[in-house]
């Protein structure tokens, strides 16, 4: 089937929208700007959604406001409850969600098609720390005849501000633990993706949450710098670029705004010296190009010995050409397209600079064209993978969120120590991963990775660990306990026993 019949065949729910989801309603919107949304494998515009207005972000605000004092009166133990019944929603709609996802931003079905269900286990999972959330914390004075009880109240209002990639998940991870806390939100969606995020506003519908506590709004980066600076918001909870980062930082501090901010990777793969190619060649697509590239924690730098070098530029080489590349709808696809025009132009420009610099391709490296019927028009850059990469080179230094991989070369005459300088010499601090047999060695070299997560001969998140970065990469944490706190506000009460 080619690209236009299996696109013509799609019955997708939400196209061409004009609403917005307000105090527990779908509003029609006031204005008449509109942003569209692109199908980049194809290049056509196929949905689109209004910008929202001022006064419709006072609305939603309000309508938080307002649904904060009785949501929060709730024990953890009753929010619960509709957490637990928002995971079976989002679950019911796995599919058309997947479908809408992968046509918004080219991520490849066999990607989408989990979102549903990593969604609905975060939901599960945050709902188990209630007792945690619900239990009494006293704690006694240094000297006799006092205790302090703490208690952990909601922050209040939070402002979701979401990325293109995963624009379901990377919603739900500050979605789920604000609303165990007992926080109201409005949730904005990054301009590509808007469509999607409507399945888990559905969900927390059917699953009866009050009105007022989730709204959803859309619209540009003007509307989410509104929304940021917005006097009736309390916390801001980010994921995106580093520099849209530093401006929603600047934003808060100037307000003194409690922020958490996921923001950018340069992550690096170390190879020891007895590491397994087989495991590194099994785990390298997951770890170092999942979604063709645009995720934030993979290891796009791997950072081989001298003595192997060779070896490993093959297996890396030949296990990223070896994946099919296509349309995202087809079940086979592992890379589909950039997320946008203006990326593709990005990514190019990057292995532009890399063939500049000396870099020296062994996989990929311009654009695919000999593609199925109908992708002639899409964003589609061949998976690249540069060799003799120095530290220096551009695509060794920035972020560059597209299928490229570079690989270092360090000296493992005298140890690994080199490797670690080579990982830690960047302005980011995300995730990394060490790949290495004896995995008690592995983990001595993590341990020296300076950065938020980094995994050994695999990568994961783990919804029960907090996952952040450092630097660059970002301010807070998300996932765990940890994550649940970022959307509470601690109160300390002092009494003679």
């Amino acid at each position: 089937m080619n690209a236009a019949t299996r696109r013509a065949s799609l019955q997708l729910p939400y196209t061409h929208v004009d609403d917005f989801y307000i105090n527990g309603s779908w509003v029609k919107a006031e204005g008449t700007q509109r942003n569209p949304v692109v199908d980049p494998a194809v290049g056509q515009e196929w949905g689109s959604v209004p910008e929202a207005t001022a006064s419709e972000l006072d609305s939603a605000v309000g309508a938080a406001r307002t649904a904060l004092k009785s949501w929060s009166a709730l024990t953890g133990a009753e929010r619960t409850g509709y957490l637990l019944k928002i995971a079976t929603e989002i679950e019911s709609r796995s599919e058309a969600l997947a479908l809408t996802n992968t046509r918004e931003n080219g991520s490849p079905i066999s990607e989408t098609r989990g979102a549903a269900s990593n969604a609905a286990g975060i939901f599960r999972y945050f709902a188990t720390l209630a007792p945690w959330l619900d239990g009494e914390d006293i704690r006694p004075f240094p000297a006799d005849g006092a205790e302090s009880i703490v208690d952990k109240d909601p922050i209040g209002v939070c402002a979701l501000i979401a990325p293109w990639n995963f624009p379901i998940n990377l919603v739900v991870i500050k979605l789920a633990p604000a609303l165990l806390a007992g926080c109201t939100v409005i949730i904005k969606p990054a301009s590509p993706t808007p469509l999607s995020i409507r399945f888990i506003i559905e969900a927390i519908e059917a699953a009866g949450v009050p009105a007022g506590v989730v709204n959803l709004l859309t619209g540009s980066g003007r509307f989410g710098d509104a929304l940021v600076r917005h006097p009736g918001v309390d916390k801001v909870a980010f994921t995106g670029s580093t520099p849209v980062g530093k401006k929603i930082a600047a934003a808060c501090g100037e307000l003194l705004r409690p922020v958490t901010l996921e923001l950018g990777g340069k992550s690096s793969a170390i190879i020891l010296p007895d590491a397994d190619m087989s495991v590194l060649s099994t785990r390298l697509i997951r770890s170092c190009m999942r979604n063709t590239g645009q995720t934030c924690y993979i290891s796009t730098r791997i950072i081989a010995p001298s003595s192997r070098y060779a070896e490993v530029v093959q297996t890396v080489a030949s296990t990223i050409a070896a994946g099919r590349q296509g349309d995202p709808y087809d079940e086979e696809t592992v890379f589909g397209p950039v997320a946008s025009a203006s990326q593709y132009s990005t990514v190019m420009s990057y292995i532009d600079s890399a063939r500049e610099e000396g870099a020296r391709v062994v996989a990929g490296g311009t654009r695919s064209i000999s593609l199925s019927e109908g992708l002639e028009s899409g964003e589609f850059i061949q998976p690249t993978v540069f060799a003799d990469v120095t530290p220096d080179m551009r695509i060794s230094r920035e972020e560059i969120f597209g299928p490229v991989i570079s690989i270092l070369k360090y000296d493992d005459t005298n140890g690994v120590s080199e490797a670690i300088a080579l990982a830690n010499n960047t302005e980011f601090g995300l995730g990394g991963l060490v790949f290495g047999a004896d995995e008690e060695q592995a983990l001595k070299v993590a341990r020296q990775v300076d950065s938020g997560s980094v995994g050994i001969n695999f990568f994961g998140s783990n919804h029960s660990a907090p996952f952040g970065g450092r630097h660059e990469s970002g301010m807070g944490v998300e996932y765990g306990i940890e994550g649940l706190s970022a959307y509470l506000t601690y109160k300390s009460i002092h009494r003679t026993v």
